[in-house]
């Protein structure tokens, strides 16, 4: 295989009348508080939830009387405590590949693309992503839309909101995102499912992104991430070419290297940072030809037995955006180009 892989993270009317859908500022000397098993009947005493109420009401016009009784519906839930801090990113790389590699989502990939090949190809037309790098988004994502979560997303953010303090901020601005975007959308609140971390739908946007991101592709009027394909492909696409994506150009090379490349040169980042040029005079070249003035980020991926070394390019980086693992952006790079290859062989003729 060419060793160069080419273009080869729904909500309310009112909160009180929503319709369903058709995705630490306290100090703590532990990774939850007390309140990680509030009950609904006692998160409304928490002053911390008053104040975030509150700010809701004054930066963003919300009522009180439909706040309240919003909340006193949620679960504060510590398994979604549990879950966050056990990502399947803290694997190596020769663990974590086993989780998207298999031939179930291979499979499902080509079906995917089989279904919505007229939307796949007009996404890669308005937005220059590849097909194959939106299809194995959505496959690692959530196995094209089988496995969108199973927490309610108001549970999940406020978990992660009150009772999560090394994310508290982030996770608190996400929950404001949400209940806005609730509004926005015309959707309840309470009626979402996600993951443990709040990403909703099929390709798993926060509610931040979905805000930003998400597209009405196919123009009804609605930004359905959870059952409306064309909207989930072209928010995909809008997604990676709002962050920068690079038509045709290459993603990731594999590099060869004299000796064992230094931890300080691959610990400054997934950014491209450092010219081919520069990288040829630490013993170190792409495996496929690039121009010496390309800037590239060494990435090292752990084998079960030493390791393997790659140069992220600008389109690796902006996958790395979406979710800022290189595990992950290598398992959608890899997933992509075997969902592409499995395709084209079905497709084309024996000589």
């Amino acid at each position: 295989m060419n060793k160069t892989l080419l273009a080869i993270i729904p909500l309310t009317l009112a909160l009180a009348t929503a319709s369903g859908p058709t995705r630490a500022e306290e100090p703590a000397a532990s990774l939850t508080t007390p309140g990680a098993e509030t009950t609904p009947a006692t998160l409304l005493q928490r002053q911390d939830v008053q104040q975030f109420l509150k700010e809701m009401v004054k930066k963003h016009a919300f009522k009180m009387d439909e706040l309240q009784p919003l909340f006193e519906q949620v679960m504060l839930r510590p398994d979604i405590i549990e879950a966050i801090t056990r990502p399947a990113e803290a694997k190596p790389w020769y663990e974590y590949r086993k989780i998207f590699m298999t031939e179930k989502r291979i499979a499902g990939g080509v079906e995917f693309w089989d279904q919505h090949q007229d939307l796949l190809a007009k996404a890669e037309l308005e937005y220059g992503v590849p097909a194959e790098i939106i299809v194995a988004i959505i496959g690692v994502e959530t196995q094209y839309g089988r496995q969108r979560g199973k927490y309610r997303v108001m549970d999940a953010l406020a978990t992660l909101a009150f009772d999560f303090p090394p994310r508290s901020p982030f996770f608190r601005k996400e929950l404001e995102e949400f209940l806005l975007m609730a509004r926005e959308e015309q959707v309840d609140p309470l009626a979402l499912l996600g993951s443990y971390a709040g990403a909703m739908g099929q390709p798993q946007f926060m509610p931040s992104s979905f805000r930003s991101y998400a597209v009405d592709f196919d123009q009804d009027g609605k930004r359905d991430l959870w059952d409306t394909p064309a909207d989930v492909i072209g928010s995909v696409a809008h997604y990676m070419k709002t962050h920068g994506w690079e038509k045709g150009q290459p993603i990731v090379v594999a590099a060869s290297h004299d000796a064992p490349p230094a931890a300080e040169l691959i610990a400054k980042g997934l950014k491209p940072h450092v010219t081919i040029k520069h990288l040829a005079t630490l013993g170190i070249k792409p495996q496929d030809e690039l121009p010496a003035s390309t800037r590239a980020a060494l990435i090292e991926l752990q084998l079960a037995e030493g390791s393997e070394y790659w140069l992220g390019l600008n389109n690796f980086y902006v996958i790395t955006r979406y979710n800022r693992s290189p595990l992950y952006a290598m398992a959608a790079i890899q997933l992509g180009a075997e969902v592409k290859t499995r395709r084209l062989s079905k497709i084309t003729p024996a000589p």
